[in-house]
């Protein structure tokens, strides 16, 4: 029998009953789009709790099969057989039952704003921005989301100081949110003549995108500058006053905005990434609050927590957070080896909240 109580298993599939009947009585569409996000969720764990209570039935009707002395004794030798296969099907259903009943990241399905910034190293950081920048880009078009950059300052020597961007599309998130924190390559940058190997460092930031719902920003919290939008050097770009800056007087949060020449279009962009990052920071908050008394996260996607070293003369990407080296450099800056890199971080990620549940106390 499953190690899972039989009653939470039965009140899913209650669920996933009535959730169903509601639908069929084509509700009207705000309750029908809510419901049918409930059924997509509960759908494949009712599909395994079926399935797994199918095998159990298999295995208790095999078992009394053995057990019985009167049966022809080649059919109970077949059944002793079929038993064996049985009980790792029944623990790997379980298994799947228990990651799929592990709590949702309410932020999972939502856009995310990027943020990627040069840190210690120079002209070689910002080199090392665009890297990284153009690495989420490509693997971004290839699992088909959308990548809109909403302002970038670039550096004299190529690479970007800051480039903050918002990538759209299913899973976008939910892929994407551990890759928060410190990145360091090592590399002889090409202008250094000696050919010493420079370690330099870049910042990432993944946000899940934030609706006006979602962050109630009153007015008076906000100071609100204009001034002309610069180009590289400082040099002017605009005659007016079109580039924003918005401060959070209560957090000290400040975003700049100035690719646009509209200041309403740069206030509105500005304000995106301002309420990204006002709900990034209570998302993270109450993370803590929940994982206070264990650590079952990967990361705490601090800024400031180095997470990933890119190591050329190796050719090897190392992400310290779960000792997982790949020498495949190339293929994960150019976007497709990134997966699995992030699949290995999933997969840590879930074993510790499994662990985590393991180690409370039953009720």
């Amino acid at each position: 029998m499953s190690a899972i109580p039989q009653e939470k298993l039965d009140q899913l599939v209650s669920r996933w009953e009535a959730v169903q009947s509601q639908l069929a009585s084509a509700p009207e569409q705000e309750t029908y789009v809510r419901l049918a996000r409930e059924f997509a969720e509960l759908d494949p764990m009712v599909a395994a709790i079926n399935e797994m209570r199918q095998v159990e039935k298999e295995r208790r009707d095999l078992s009394e099969l053995i057990e019985d002395s009167e049966a022809d004794e080649e059919m109970r030798t077949l059944a002793r057989d079929e038993l064996g296969e049985l009980d790792p099907k029944i623990a790997e259903l379980e298994q799947r039952i228990r990651v799929l009943l592990l709590p949702k990241d309410a932020a999972d399905d939502r856009n995310v704003i990027l943020e990627v910034r040069a840190g210690t190293g120079g002209d070689e950081a910002a080199l090392f921005a665009g890297d990284l920048f153009r690495m989420y880009q490509r693997h971004a078009d290839l699992k088909g989301w959308k990548v809109q950059i909403l302002t970038a300052s670039e550096a004299a020597v190529g690479g970007y100081k800051e480039i903050i961007a918002t990538i759209s599309g299913k899973g976008a998130f939910s892929r994407l949110k551990f890759e928060s924190g410190v990145h360091r390559v090592q590399r002889v940058p090409e202008t250094e003549s000696g050919g010493r190997i420079h370690t330099s460092a870049a910042t990432v930031a993944v946000l899940p995108e934030a609706e006006e719902v979602d962050i109630q920003v009153d007015e008076k919290d906000l100071r609100i500058d204009v001034f002309r939008a610069s180009g590289p050097g400082g040099q002017s770009v605009n005659t007016t006053d079109s580039a924003v800056r918005i401060t959070h007087l209560p957090t000290g949060i400040v975003v700049s905005q100035q690719d646009e020449k509209s200041q309403h279009k740069n206030r509105a962009k500005a304000m995106k990434v301002l309420r990204a990052r006002l709900y990034e920071s209570e998302r993270q908050k109450q993370q803590e609050e929940r994982a206070a008394d264990r650590r079952d996260q990967v990361g705490s996607g601090d800024r400031s927590q180095r997470i990933r070293t890119y190591n050329f003369p190796q050719g090897r990407v190392t992400d310290h957070r779960i000792s997982l080296t790949l020498h495949k450099l190339q293929e994960v800056l150019e976007g497709g080896g990134l997966d699995e890199v992030i699949d290995a971080i999933l997969t840590e990620n879930q074993a510790r909240q499994l662990a985590a549940i393991d180690e409370q106390p039953a009720a």
